[in-house]
């Protein structure tokens, strides 16, 4: 399980993730993990206006550079909502393991979580860009 680290979630953002989980649920997503992982993220965050979020933290539609701990390897993605994913072109779903695991979380931080062959462990290296940092806020 992740260390529960305070993390950061701008009002806007929490409310458009709100509303995925709801749709969700409606069209038959019950006890699904990915909605019940992001509910319980969204759940413990820091609400903040989307002028006052660090720059260095991942809101939706952030590019990161995530770094695998155990393989040194680093990959870059871009953090979006489900119906915009596409890991060909490194951008992940928010309801991907992954992509709930690094939401609201800071350059520096590393993340770990269960998966099958263990603990996985990844640190964020670098928000490239943030949309609220760069006066972004529709996206």
């Amino acid at each position: 399980m992740m260390k529960a680290r305070k993390i950061y979630i701008t009002d806007f953002d929490k409310k458009r993730l709100e509303e995925l989980i709801a749709v969700a649920e409606e069209f038959g997503g019950h006890d699904r993990a990915d909605l019940d992982a992001l509910a319980e993220e969204l759940g413990r965050a820091n609400v903040v206006s989307s002028k006052a979020v660090p720059a260095d933290v991942v809101t939706m539609n952030s590019k990161v550079v995530l770094r695998d701990l155990s393989t040194s390897e680093t990959k870059t993605y871009v953090l979006v909502f489900p119906r915009e994913a596409n890991i060909d072109a490194g951008k992940i779903s928010v309801l991907a393991p992954i992509g709930t695991a690094i939401l609201g979380y800071a350059k520096g931080d590393i993340i770990e979580w269960q998966v099958p062959a263990g603990i996985r462990r990844i640190s964020i290296e670098e928000v490239v860009y943030q949309p609220e940092a760069a006066g972004d806020y529709h996206l």
